[in-house]
């Protein structure tokens, strides 16, 4: 199968296409700069031109395609809004290109905000008021009545591995820059996390098998206490580990605040049944335990 894959050199896309080229697939690989397209190249895929704000470049790429991963997003969390309008109108583009030609699209939303408090399961709907980026599932599951076997992979918190640039080297950055390493409150919440290849292998089954308007929850740990998370910065750093009060929390994470205080355990059990899919790398406090995330942050 041709596919092709948005987001194609970052920390998931590029775990993406290295899983569909062992697999046998050709990818056509999305990239925006001379050194986005060369990172391309180099992993063995052909390039496209363009990025997700570039429809033309969207719909080329999904017209060349026996099928499409849509990775790609812009993580501004100052323009929230604006990354989610972006993303919508990237799954629109893509959809309408594919339409009728039951090709499958693979997108990606996420878990965090999906039924904060409670364990999310694949059957629960994502919420609009929550987070915008939402309404691309919407789209997607409408595209699946229109000829088009759309998917959605929701990733957990945190995609973890050598060379994340997400969530938790920016904790590790306040911690290193505030001296302490600090959880919110009690600590009790929870965060969900998989493995980036891990991720990578859902994404590749989504692909090839998963039925017309599915749900999949890429996630490996359910859900890990933030203050646990917490403990194991504070003892790489070697530095305090702090509770930090509610009323708090905005000044000390700034923007980060809102996530680190999510409490959004998440389900995989359906979709290892739908799938046949295994997490099989290692956990995310595992992971940190390496060293390597402490070592990343200070280089």
């Amino acid at each position: 199968m041709r596919v092709f894959v948005t987001g194609a050199t970052g920390f998931i896309g590029s775990a993406v296409v290295r899983e569909l080229l062992d697999a046998g697939h050709d990818v056509l690989g999305l990239a925006r700069s001379d050194e986005g397209a060369a990172a391309v190249e180099a992993a063995g895929a052909a390039v496209e031109r363009g990025s997700i704000e570039d429809l033309d470049s969207l719909r080329r790429g999904a017209a060349a395609a026996d099928g499409v991963i849509h990775t790609a997003y812009i993580h501004d969390f100052s323009q929230m809004e604006m990354a989610a309008r972006a993303d919508i109108r990237a799954v629109e583009a893509l959809g309408e290109t594919l339409e009728g030609s039951d090709r499958p699209l693979v997108i990606t939303t996420g878990t965090a905000l999906v039924s904060p408090g409670r364990l999310a399961t694949e059957l629960d709907s994502n919420n609009p008021s929550l987070h915008p980026r939402a309404m691309s599932e919407q789209i997607a599951k409408s595209l699946a009545a229109r000829g088009v076997r759309t998917s959605i992979v929701r990733p957990g918190a945190s995609v973890h591995g050598e060379g994340d640039h997400g969530f938790v080297p920016v904790l590790i950055g306040i911690a290193r820059s505030k001296g302490v390493s600090g959880y919110i409150g009690d600590g009790a919440n929870r965060w969900p996390a998989v493995h980036r290849l891990d991720a990578a292998h859902l994404y590749r089954l989504a692909l090839e098998s998963a039925p017309a308007g599915s749900v999949v929850h890429a996630i490996g740990d359910q859900g890990v206490a933030t203050r646990e998370i917490a403990e194991v910065i504070g003892r790489h750093l070697d530095i305090p580990v702090v509770s930090i009060a509610p009323e708090d929390a905005r000044e000390h994470f700034d923007w980060m605040a809102a996530f680190w205080a999510l409490d959004a355990p998440a389900s995989n059990a359906l979709t290892r049944e739908l799938l046949d899919w295994e997490p099989t790398h290692i956990g995310l406090i595992e992971d940190l335990e390496q060293g390597h995330y402490f070592a990343q942050v200070a280089a």
